[in-house]
């Protein structure tokens, strides 16, 4: 495969997002069915978005929500199918970890359903104690926002 043409970018605003809706389609079974107004919202919240290319043509993704400096979560690393094998992947996660939002992180969680042995190579470690999932769903007895009051604390 010839690479010499492959770019890395992590400006936002060169983003196709039909692109990307293909790219998960051929590459990610978790996200096969986003909807490209979701990927807007998640990549407009997200810092650092990474993304490469052929030419013209989408072959990477892999996004980032970090506070900066204690805890920050990779999300969404995906290769084109026809570009696996070539080194693509680990080059891009590299790319997400060094980026200025990243790089003074303490601790960089990721989920991943098939690929820990990859991860692992770049030097991530199987966590268990961090395995807690809550889905979005209301709480029961919870009351309504509304009806939640918030008191200033003194000297706050």
């Amino acid at each position: 495969m010839d690479c010499s043409q492959i770019q890395f970018c992590d400006r936002k605003s060169q983003f196709d997002l039909e692109q990307l809706q293909a790219l998960f389609k051929r590459g990610a079974f978790w996200a096969q069915e986003r909807s490209i107004e979701d990927l807007s919202i998640a990549i407009a919240n997200s810092e650092p978005v990474v993304s490469v290319w052929d030419g013209e043509r989408l072959i990477g993704f892999a996004r980032a929500t970090s506070d900066g400096i204690y805890r920050a979560t990779i999300w969404d690393v995906v290769i084109d199918p026809d570009y696996r094998g070539a080194g693509l992947g680990g080059k891009l996660v590299e790319t997400v970890l060094s980026h200025p939002r990243m790089n003074r992180v303490e601790r960089v969680y990721l989920m991943t359903t098939h690929q820990q042995r990859f991860y692992e190579r770049i030097g991530f470690e199987c966590n268990a104690s961090t395995t807690m999932v809550l889905y979005n769903q209301p709480l029961p007895n919870s009351l309504p926002v509304q009806e939640i009051q918030f008191q200033e604390l003194p000297g706050g």
